[in-house]
């Protein structure tokens, strides 16, 4: 299988093989003494990877490579590509090789294929409730230690856009910042004076707490988008027709399933949700033998 443009984007980012052999030296130590005491070296097998409730699939390509890495003699048989929608009783991929190393592999598998396809539902489902308008749905830095890599991903096969991949990417000038500074001038001075110092070109996003906030805001030329935070919707229509075409506009703060269809319908171009990451359920799936 061809390795995804998220993987090749992330790649200096995020090392793939170092991160599964930490997940097995932890989850296996000095042997899977289960599996070599019941199962015989020479042994093969085959497994199928079951899907047991409605859902998005995400974390295919990863189980893949998570299989590669394992062992690579592994043979796997995609039946359901990532971001296919699934339905209980589905089979996404038939994997057959040494019997010790598929059980091994068992459960890495399926932890980072269940969180991944619960971020992918729940991304596609929040998308869908903005249809009709402009607003993609991006993801936020709240994620899990060590795994946000694999959910940045899911957020991606689920339909939705990422953010800012972490402190490196963008200058992202938050209400702590502003605070620290001084106010939302004096921030935004600093920020483009570093920018010139350190000869880097990254994207400026400001946060505002208000219209006021906005129009300062406004004042200043290469703010590529402002985020509207916990804003009510009066106020999101008010700060759109501020802004206009001048910058990008994010949602953020206290949105939902219930409500981002108001928000979205207020015209913004980007709605940012934390719990597309830290506040979701898994979907579930089992890897059984054949």
């Amino acid at each position: 299988m061809i390795m995804s443009k998220f993987i090749a984007l992330h790649a200096k980012h995020f090392d793939l093989k170092k991160f599964i052999l930490a997940a097995l030296k932890e989850d296996v130590g000095d042997g899977d003494h289960t599996a070599l005491a019941t199962i015989p070296l020479s042994h093969k097998g085959k497994m199928q990877l079951l899907v047991k409730e409605e859902g998005i699939l995400a974390g295919i390509e990863a189980a893949v490579e998570t299989f590669k890495i394992i062992d690579k003699t592994i043979k796997i048989k995609v039946l359901i590509k990532d971001g296919q929608a699934v339905k209980k009783g589905d089979v996404a991929f038939i994997v057959e090789g040494k019997t010790q190393k598929l059980i091994t592999a068992e459960r890495l598998v399926l932890n980072i294929m269940q969180r991944m396809s619960g971020i992918a539902t729940k991304t596609d489902h929040l998308q869908s409730l903005c249809y009709g308008t402009k607003a993609k749905v991006i993801d936020t830095r709240k994620t899990t230690p060590g795994f946000r890599f694999f959910e940045k991903w899911a957020v991606v096969i689920g339909g939705g856009a990422n953010h800012r991949y972490g402190l490196f990417d963008m200058i992202l000038i938050k209400d702590n910042h502003i605070d620290f500074a001084g106010g939302v001038s004096q921030a935004i001075v600093a920020a483009q004076q570093y920018l010139r110092k350190k000869k880097k070109k990254l994207p400026i996003e400001v946060e505002t707490r208000s219209l006021t906030d906005v129009a300062e805001v406004l004042r200043h030329k290469g703010i590529e988008r402002i985020m509207l935070d916990n804003y009510s919707i009066e106020n999101t229509i008010k700060a759109v027709s501020l802004i206009g075409r001048k910058a990008k506009i994010e949602s953020s703060g206290g949105i939902t399933e219930k409500n981002i269809s108001d928000y979205a319908g207020c015209g913004v171009d980007l709605i940012s949700v934390g719990a597309l990451t830290h506040h979701v359920k898994s979907l579930d799936l089992s890897l059984k033998a054949i």
